[in-house]
């Protein structure tokens, strides 16, 4: 049995934010499914976008909207947005670096985005930033991080959440807190085909399911238009969205450009699947061409790298390319500050739905918005900070038998409920 402060459930962009936050009097757990770097912050490639000028207020917030088909929270949507350069300064003093030219910052576009107002390095976005807020939050000595170790449940007392249990090597054991923060990440894994870490289950969604903590849209699933095509089974190879905001195009198995690239990814993604059936393919084709070979290899090294690997030159032919599960728009509900409907119980990044993105993801929102509200949440508790009352009770471990299968399940079954209730 372990007590702490606060207790964090993942290790990724939101969690590792939302620890820097708090204050260093406050000691603090985080756990981790995996080890640290497993988590789905290292793996976005394209970018994150970011407030450049008041003048594009008001393109953004449209950009936005239009993307999650008008769905989205308005309210979340402008904090986000008017959020975006102080949380921009921040990761930067962590370390985190951003393409330049000339001094200046370098805005690339994506689909969707009818202005260029997205930074990045290279083509490793989320690595450069995860990588330096993990760093910063290991030198910090009120933070214990515990890897290897899951979620299987949170303790609820007197309608309030005061804990979690844990699972690892040594088995099962409580961790006692004043407050909880969930931080798991999406749900790629419950998909055959996603650009997801495989242990990314939605862990959280099926706990909640069953302490009655209110969930939202959480039929709400992007596909991801572009990912390598190969042969073998596993997590499925990105190919950022920043590629065709820099001239890639889309071809059909003739060589023939069929949409518009710069659409909506779910628009991208079905015109992508009907091209697919048209053509009895497993596939459709992504030609760099219009991108200079210098530009390729700077701003998409590692892309470049691993596309050779497989056996395809970008700069010289076009790679296949297939739709996969990419991100989970719904999650935990929350409110502006990504306090649950349970007390003491916080959710933040793509565990959570504070309604940013609507029915579907503008690219590069992800890393923004999972640090907007991470830090909102931090400061939420610190501004509501009061001790739990709770009983130490000893762990029913025979509950938590094949624990895994029964929350895979619970989770399924509720999305294609909630998807029916939507059609």
């Amino acid at each position: 049995m372990m007590k702490t402060d606060i207790v964090i459930v993942g290790s990724g962009v939101a969690g590792l934010y939302c620890a820097l936050n708090l204050p260093e009097d406050k000691n603090i757990i985080m756990i981790t499914k995996d080890c640290a770097e497993n988590s789905d912050s290292f793996l976005a490639q394209g970018g994150i976008c970011v407030l450049k000028e008041e003048s594009d207020y008001d393109s953004y917030f449209e950009d936005t909207m239009r993307a999650g088909h008008y769905e989205n929270n308005k309210q979340s949507v402008d904090i986000m947005i008017r959020s975006s350069k102080n949380v921009i300064d921040d990761v930067i003093s962590y370390g985190a670096s951003f393409e330049k030219r000339n001094g200046e910052f370098v805005y690339t576009k994506e689909g969707a985005h009818s202005k260029p107002r997205i930074l990045f390095h290279e083509d490793e976005t989320g690595k450069e930033i995860t990588s330096h807020l993990l760093d910063a939050v290991k030198k910090l000595k009120n933070v214990t991080l515990y890897e290897y170790t899951a979620m299987v449940d949170i303790i609820k007392q007197n309608d309030e959440c005061v804990g979690i249990v844990c699972k690892n090597n040594d088995g099962f054991f409580p961790v006692y807190a004043d407050y909880t923060v969930l931080a798991t990440g999406g749900i790629g894994g419950l998909f055959e085909h996603s650009t997801n870490f495989p242990h990314l289950t939605g862990d959280a969604l099926a706990i909640g399911l069953n302490h009655g903590v209110e969930l939202k849209n959480i039929d709400y699933i992007q596909i991801h238009p572009t990912t390598l095509y190969t042969k073998t089974v596993g997590r499925e190879f990105l190919i950022s969205e920043s590629v065709r905001g820099e001239g890639a195009i889309l071809l059909d198995k003739n060589g023939n450009r069929f949409v518009n690239e710069l659409l909506p990814r779910d628009k991208v993604a079905k015109a992508i699947f009907e091209q697919m059936k048209k053509d009895n393919a497993k596939h459709v084709w992504l030609s760099f061409s219009p991108i200079p070979q210098e530009e390729i290899k700077k701003h998409f090294p590692n892309i470049y790298t691993r596309c050779l690997e497989e056996g395809y030159d970008v700069t010289k032919e076009p790679i296949p390319v297939v739709p996969a599960q990419h991100y989970f728009m719904g999650g935990i509900d929350v409110d502006e500050y990504s306090k649950t409907s349970l007390d003491r119980l916080y959710a933040v990044g793509e565990t959570s739905c504070n309604g940013v993105h609507g029915k579907n993801r503008l690219a590069s929102n992800s890393l923004l918005e999972s640090l907007v509200f991470a830090k909102r949440s931090a400061l939420h508790i610190i501004s509501e900070y009061k001790k739990a009352e709770y009983t130490e009770t000893k762990i029913d471990t025979l509950k938590y038998k094949n624990y895994e299968e029964k929350y895979r399940h619970l989770v399924l079954q509720a999305i294609e409920k909630e998807k029916n209730k939507h059609e």
